[in-house]
């Protein structure tokens, strides 16, 4: 097959007063916006280069990984770099990947793992690789069937229904998929068309001490010094087509791939991202980040600092532990330590101010027209009525659904047993039961699990005002200690153990149901869901729909009131563009970051005694024999850089490209200083950081041996 290589643009609809650097833009729209002032500042292409439905561009090379159910919710991006489907990510994108494949005899978390041959890679069911086809804007057919007067819920049913005839419209006799989705809080509409594979296998990944280094200590932090990629593979059928896994698919063959770049880069470097931002909300009131920063912020900070507290004591204590609950324990960190940097950059930069600076410009702007009259007195309203009810909510949800695993796997076991009585083949729903329960217990434990539990406990009835606490969570406040109830509620319950719900489940009849509405575990979460159902939630999601009024009124004044500035919509999971330039930044005072960091940074971290800094002696050994390969600058070995570009969540493995489009670098990560660019972007101090694609060469060559996965890229030196 003829090799279409990519390059590509960082196309960015310019803000006159918004920052050069900020914004997540649409692919499709580039020509429109700006491509002279892109090229004006290094790009080399064009915005066709980027995005074309005819020919290979740009966003033919760009990867949305998702998971079977939820494909349009892309959870990180990719970049395939090969013509038989390699695709390169970062580490912590393809940890749950990984874990699952670990063992204590293969522990790829610690030791890594690098598949010799195709044979060897490894299957990862449910996982999804999304390439758009094309975009296309739908406002007007959907606003076709919106009409003057709606109430939110009429309105949400009629979108709903025009959403769902155009997307079958639009893929009808293809393997297509297609999704509709609102930008510009719901001011505008775009349909993304898709083909989805599903069957991406594990090719290689270094180890956690690698790929992982500085663990959640180093997480959100610059300078950084992780490794934090690995290497997937897309499979496709007979005819390239998306297909099921089976041994007979054949590597992918994209339209488009990237040429990876070891020429290195320089201070002031153009840069540009392509990925699928998650979610931003740079248009919300001033009204709802003070509520952010002093009730939902704090409150989930010390619930997930207690889980965490536990989680890592256990994991010091035990490796069997750590292998267990080394992904669970990433993921509750993630979002811990975004929150607390997000909130002092919100409040360094006055972001509270700012808006209500800009709110008072709207009121004086707004004065007799009738549209807006009243606006942001309703958004006052509403976010009072929402702060007692947002609380609750935060406590079902950190402390509760996402709190003990006991307390989601009750009523999970619960719901797939209510199939067995319609299932035809009893024995062999019990077999799928089997199933699911030994991959729960696969990486759990009580002992941990009953920890977190009392704890969870200990906040929900210390923290909430008792007319916010579930009854059977109040019910542990009565006990002489949070600890003791726990252990008593494993005792009698038989969602904690393995070897209780395999019995179970083997003697499972028509009095199942009524045993497991009457375990302590089941009533403990249905308490909670049953309060979220009837007391938070019908208030709550009321509340939330007038808002998401208040919030496209909002913007589409903001809009009116300044015509002569072009805004970029917030991020949805959906195909982006960000540009931006290689640069350090001062957090504070006497401060100053250099824009990269090097081998050495690592070496100097390198403790065998800690988990996170305890690097292979292999690569001890290179930096001893000062065995670099070519993969150096300066004599040394590159490993992350930092630039301006606006990223966000769902970024993570989105290729940095220079302004010849080629590879430089993966996204992975936010420097913590500036994380609260979801809600305002600063130059100053948001800052992306990027694995050098020069580091993750030379850990494929000289740690992992694994040249024959380089010799399918094309390497520009």
């Amino acid at each position: 097959m003829r090799k279409l290589i990519l390059i590509f643009l960082a196309g960015v609809l310019l803000l006159p007063y918004c920052r050069a650097d900020e914004g997540m833009w649409i692919p499709m729209l580039l020509k429109k916006y700006n491509i002279e002032d892109m090229q004006a500042k290094g790009f080399k292409l064009t915005a066709e280069d980027v995005y074309h439905i005819n020919q290979a561009s740009l966003k033919d090379a760009v990867v949305g990984l998702g998971r079977e159910g939820q494909p349009f919710h892309h959870f990180c991006t990719g970049n395939l770099v090969s013509e038989e489907g390699l695709l390169i990510t970062n580490h912590h994108c393809a940890f749950g990947m990984i874990q699952a494949h670990s063992s204590l005899e293969h522990n790829y978390l610690k030791d890594g793992f690098w598949a010799q041959n195709k044979n060897e890679e490894l299957v990862n069911p449910g996982i999804t690789a999304s390439i758009l086809v094309r975009m296309e804007d739908v406002t007007d057919q959907v606003n076709a069937v919106l009409k003057e007067g709606m109430t939110e819920a009429e309105r949400k049913k009629a979108l709903e229904e025009v959403c769902l005839r155009l997307e079958q419209k639009a893929v009808a006799g293809t393997d297509l998929s297609a999704d509709v989705k609102p930008y510009f809080n719901g001011n505008q509409f775009f349909m993304s068309v898709y083909r989805i594979y599903k069957d991406v296998r594990l090719v290689g990944a270094p180890p956690s001490a690698i790929g992982k280094f500085g663990g959640d200590t180093d997480n959100w932090m610059w300078p950084r010094h992780t490794g934090d990629f690995s290497v997937l593979r897309i499979y496709a059928g007979t005819n390239n087509e998306p297909a099921e896994y089976s041994v007979q698919n054949k590597p992918y063959r994209p339209a488009a791939f990237f040429k990876v770049s070891a020429r290195g880069i320089e201070e002031g470097d153009f840069t540009m991202v392509f990925g699928y931002p998650g979610t931003t909300v740079e248009y919300l009131p001033s009204d709802a980040i003070s509520q952010l920063i002093e009730v939902e912020n704090p409150h989930k900070i010390a619930i997930r600092t207690a889980i965490l507290g536990i989680m890592n004591a256990a994991m010091d204590a035990d490796e069997a532990l750590r292998i267990k609950y080394a992904a669970k324990a990433a993921g509750v960190a993630n979002a811990w330590k975004k929150w607390q940097g997000e909130t002092k950059g919100l409040k360094r930069f006055k972001t509270v101010e700012n808006k209500q600076e800009l709110e008072k410009k709207f009121e004086n702007w707004a004065q007799g027209k009738e549209k807006y009259a009243g606006l942001l007195e309703e958004y006052r309203k509403l976010y009072q009525q929402r702060k007692e009810l947002k609380l609750a909510s935060v406590y079902q949800t950190e402390a509760g659904k996402k709190g003990a695993e006991i307390i989601s796997f009750a009523p999970s076991l619960y719901t797939e047993i209510l199939g067995y009585e319609q299932a035809e083949d009893k024995a062999a729903y019990k077999t799928y039961l089997r199933k699911k329960a030994e991959d729960f217990f696969k990486d759990y434990d009580a002992g941990v699990d009953r920890a977190i539990l009392a704890e969870m406990l200990r906040l929900y009835n210390t923290n909430l005002p008792e007319n916010w606490i579930p009854a059977k969570v109040a019910e542990a406040s009565k006990a002489s200690d949070y600890h003791e109830y726990a252990e008593k509620l494993f005792q009698r319950s038989l969602c904690g153990d393995p070897a209780k719900v395999y019995n179970f489940i083997e003697k499972l009849n028509k009095k199942s149901i009524e045993k497991i509405k009457k375990d302590p575990a089941y009533q403990l979460a249905n308490s909670i869901a049953e309060f979220n159902k009837t007391r938070i939630r019908p208030e709550l999601s009321k509340i939330e729909r007038e808002l998401t009024r208040l919030d496209r009124l909002w913007l589409a004044g903001l809009m009116e009131m300044q015509p002569e500035k072009t805004f970029y919509a917030d991020a949805n999971s959906t195909l982006r563009v960000a540009y931006g330039t290689i640069g350090g930044y001062s957090p504070r005072d006497a401060v100053e970051y250099l824009y990269y960091t090097t081998l050495e940074g690592i070496i100097e971290k390198d403790d065998p005694s800690i988990y996170d800094y305890n690097i292979p002696q292999k690569l001890r050994d290179l930096y001893a024999a000062k065995d670099f390969g070519p993969y150096t600058q300066n004599g040394k070995v590159p490993v992350c850089f930092i630039a301006s570009n606006h990223t966000t969540g769902g970024n993570s493995g989105s290729c940095v490209l220079n302004a010849e489009g080629y590879l430089i670098g993966l996204n992975f990560d936010r420097a913590w200083d500036g994380v609260m660019s979801d809600m305002q972007y600063d130059p100053e101090i948001c800052r992306n950081i990027a694995v050098d694609i020069r580091y993750v060469l030379f850990i494929m060559d000289k740690l992992a041996g694994a040249k024959h996965l380089m010799e399918e890229m094309e390497i520009v030196w």
